[in-house]
């Protein structure tokens, strides 16, 4: 994953250099854009692998560009703000945004979630979707057989457990909020229905963590949903 290209829409000089040099040291390719205008035209014209984008950008909110560049691609965004109320967090990963980083942020933090959207999009291409195997940490899931394993002993779930596994497997490492969620596994009429989750997690964690009560895998973001944690 070194050389990866990464777009950094970002209107905060200081930012800016503080990250130019934190990823070039890795390795990694930095291009920066102030604005929103700008960070369309750069995600347009130089195919990034990853995307960090503001909200607070000078001419227009970053949820609006999350907006755009999903209607065209796949990229991972990671949006990096100020702004910490669960709405605004809640509001980004709705609207397409992979990962939220709340500034100021560490520089181990900011590597390791560039590293697993990295995974991610690796897994995205063409072998990984042929694949019906799929691996988080020690949990093994077989999409075509419907098997789940956990340090290769096999675990029973039920079908709404397999299913609610199943979606957070497929976006490994992303944080799914609890509508997303709720109408990928029960349908669009139960995206209100949050206390569903609560039950379903809980059971799950019983099954797949080796400490339930502190999980090490599926992990809560107060407030937002869930992410299955990926190694």
């Amino acid at each position: 994953m070194t050389g990866a290209r990464i777009l950094a829409i970002e209107d905060d000089p200081p930012i800016r250099r503080f990250l130019r040099t934190t990823l070039t040291v890795q390795g990694y390719e930095l291009i920066e854009a102030p604005t929103a205008k700008e960070g369309l035209i750069q995600a347009t014209t130089r195919n990034p692998d990853v995307v960090l984008v503001d909200l607070g950008l000078p001419d227009g909110d970053g949820i609006e560009v999350i907006r755009k560049l999903r209607e065209w691609s796949a990229v991972p965004i990671i949006v990096l703000s100020a702004r910490q109320a669960e709405n605004d967090k809640v509001a980004c990963l709705d609207a397409g945004a992979d990962d939220y980083l709340t500034k100021p942020f560490g520089v181990g933090e900011l590597l390791a979630r560039i590293r697993v959207a990295l995974r991610r999009r690796e897994r995205a291409g063409p072998a990984a979707a042929a694949s019906p195997m799929v691996e988080a940490g020690p949990i093994r899931i077989d999409l075509d057989q419907r098997t789940v394993t956990v340090d290769e002993r096999e675990v029973h779930l039920t079908p709404i457990e397999f299913k609610l596994l199943a979606a957070l497997v497929r976006h490994v490492g992303k944080v799914l909020t609890h509508e997303q969620l709720l109408k990928e596994v029960w349908g669009p009429a139960y995206g209100e229905e949050a206390h569903y989750l609560r039950i379903y997690i809980h059971q799950l964690r019983q099954k797949i963590e080796a400490n339930p009560a502190r999980p090490k895998y599926l992990v809560t973001e107060v407030g937002v949903g869930y992410r299955l944690r990926d190694e």
